[in-house]
């Protein structure tokens, strides 16, 4: 790395050694070209239903998930394909459970929408909007109970912050000084519908001290920002003082869901918000500072290439349930 002032140097490169901020940068290339992978299989109609993408978001799953360990725990959304990757998901199980493949991760059962791996501390996305949030306050209940020393990140939209899920969830976490992280990725708009439209405060994390915990708003796209947001919220929450809210302003490049058709957004916009694109301000970054160069840079590119190719093959590959394990791995039971 350049010598360089302190002053000058970001959060994120005075934070995490370089092997750990190359894997970062392969990360987000990874949930990018996994999601590109999963838009273009769909496309071909080698997956069926709708899909979610983040494409644009990546800076936040990653970052927010540089500092937990397999033994923390996520809660995800609809939109969740970037926390999961961020979280140490493999792409070819994410891939064969987006082909409703055995080898997946919930069997081919879950989805897009439902895909979780309890052993990297993923609890898994949720379909319902705001879902997760009650869910997390139950696992940050859990590690309290249990004096370990496990934190719960709860990610959730803008659109969530209007549920009665979400103020039940805070005042619970605040009530009980839960050590939980909620992180609200704002990306403007709820579905079709504007967060300044519906939302009444400027910013969600001004909703915070009105559950008596920090709030604070970061340039979601800015991976330096994230990372140190989550830092202190991290270590508030290991120190046993409770949750904080982190609201990360970003933006998804794509419409809602695969049935979108943008109509709410204009082309100005979203072309202004791809020019600030986390992948590349994160790559100039690391290698204005001399932990990559140019060659190096397009190597970790190239790997993730590699492995969501792979992984797309792994799905095509592996064997679909069988009709006659239809009630496998379904694990709701008849009233007797």
């Amino acid at each position: 790395m350049m010598r360089d002032s302190q002053e000058n140097i970001p959060f994120a490169l005075r934070q995490f050694t370089p092997a750990q901020l190359r894997e970062a940068l392969r990360k987000m290339h990874l949930i990018r070209l996994f999601e590109e992978g999963a838009e273009e299989s769909y496309m071909r109609g080698l997956i069926h239903g709708t899909m979610h993408l983040s494409i644009g978001q990546e800076a936040s799953a990653v970052a927010t998930c540089m500092e937990l360990t397999d033994a923390d725990k996520i809660t995800s959304t609809h939109r969740g394909h970037g926390h999961c990757i961020a979280k140490g998901a493999d792409v070819g199980r994410m891939f064969a459970e987006f082909f409703g493949k055995e080898t997946g991760y919930c069997h081919g059962r879950g989805g897009s929408m439902h895909i979780a791996d309890v052993k990297t501390g993923n609890l898994g996305a949720n379909g319902i909007v705001g879902g997760g949030l009650p869910i997390a306050v139950g696992a940050a209940l859990t590690a309290k109970r249990l004096g370990r020393e496990e934190v719960t990140v709860c990610f959730f939209g803008d659109g969530a912050n209007n549920e009665g899920a979400f103020h039940e969830a805070l005042n619970m976490a605040a009530i009980w000084k839960l050590p939980v992280i909620f992180v609200c990725e704002n990306n403007r708009y709820g579905m079709s519908t504007s967060a300044a439209y519906a939302t009444a405060v400027k910013n969600i994390a001004d909703r915070a001290p009105a559950y008596a915990m920090p709030g604070v708003t970061v340039d979601g796209n800015d991976f330096s920002a994230v990372a140190e947001a989550l830092h202190e919220a991290i270590a508030r929450a290991r120190a046993g003082e409770g949750p904080s809210l982190v609201e990360n302003l970003t933006y998804r490049w794509r419409g809602h869901s695969k049935s979108d058709r943008n109509r709410y957004r204009t082309k100005d916009e979203i072309e202004e918000w791809m020019g600030r694109d986390p992948i590349a301000r994160f790559r100039a970054e690391l290698i204005a500072h001399g932990v990559l160069d140019e060659a190096g840079a397009e190597a970790v590119e190239a790997e993730a290439r590699a492995a969501v190719a792979a992984g797309i093959e792994f799905a095509r590959q592996s064997p679909a349930p069988g009709v006659g394990d239809v009630t496998k791995f379904v694990h709701a039971e008849a009233a007797a």
